[in-house]
């Protein structure tokens, strides 16, 4: 198998939040949401199987079926491999996982349906699997490419020596993995040398953090050079934050976890910010709390 190359675009939409765990949007704010990304020059949405409890796929597709132009616009990254309890989902008796080659088909079959397509663009498995056989995988993945049904493949939330076991026997074109200036645990594990040795780029969830820097209550030394930096670079703390992940040269892609087009469009404006290295470094002190070696 030839390596595959996929490009992301420099930011992700997020679904997360889009329906029953956030904004609960119907089909025509799904669609009018969609529109305006793709005005903003974004085309990649981030999905789940599992988001909404089994939902927002299937709701994000009713747009798509609404408006059958927006298929062919933009490129559709759904994930597999959690099995969530959930009362559209009655025989998962636990939470668990399921990275089967059977369990794998078996959900790709059924987001297709979800978004009324024939082809998903980039499938990741979300979550790593105590039970997973990286072989049985690859055959799995083969099938899905020669079938038209899946395109392109990745992981999520993979350790450096599990993407490199599956990696080795099948090509992958991104690790989605945690990363924003509080959780850093990327940066020195070698999950991101690890994408750079492979020329892949990895995209970050949760890349604000999950919001705590922004809580009034947080007055610590992070948030005051944030603020300190935003300031000078004429910013928001957001953007600050998205410019310093986008600073690696691993072209590191954040995933974006906001319903309200007014951030994304803040986002999309960080793309063309730089930070100075010792200002890059200032907020690293900051978030290890002591100096570089």
């Amino acid at each position: 198998m030839e390596d595959q190359v996929f490009a992301f675009d420099p930011l992700v939409v997020g679904a997360m939040r889009l329906g029953e765990w956030g904004a609960k949007m119907k089909t025509k704010q799904y669609e009018a949401f969609i529109n305006a990304c793709l005005e903003l020059g974004l085309q990649d949405f981030d999905h789940a199987d599992i988001y909404g409890h089994y939902t927002t796929e299937q709701e994000f597709g009713e747009a798509l079926k609404s408006n059958k132009s927006l298929r062919d616009q933009i490129r559709l990254i759904t994930k597999c491999g959690i099995k969530m309890q959930a009362p559209n989902r009655p025989d998962h008796l636990i939470k668990s996982y399921d990275l089967g080659g059977e369990h794998i088909v078996s959900s790709v079959e059924q987001s297709l349906k979800n978004f009324n397509t024939d082809r998903i663009d980039v499938l990741l498995l979300h979550r790593p699997d105590v039970l997973m056989d990286p072989f049985e995988i690859a055959r799995t993945f083969e099938d899905l490419r020669a079938s038209g049904k899946v395109l392109y493949f990745g992981v999520s939330n993979f350790t450096y020596h599990q993407f490199h076991a599956l990696n080795e026997i099948y090509p992958l074109v991104t690790n989605q993995i945690e990363a924003s200036v509080s959780h850093l645990d990327a940066f020195d594990d070698g999950t991101l040398t690890q994408c750079m040795q492979y020329s892949i780029q990895p995209m970050a969830w949760s890349p604000l953090g999950g919001g705590t820097i922004f809580s009034d209550d947080n007055d610590g030394e992070l948030k005051t050079i944030l603020k300190n930096l935003s300031e000078q670079y004429d910013c928001s703390l957001d953007q600050l934050m998205l410019t310093f992940l986008l600073k690696h040269p691993s072209q590191i892609v954040p995933v974006l976890g906001t319903s309200k087009i007014d951030r994304v469009k803040a986002a999309v404006e960080s793309t063309k910010m730089d930070l100075t290295r010792e200002d890059w470094y200032r907020i690293w002190q900051a978030a290890k709390g002591h100096e570089v070696a």
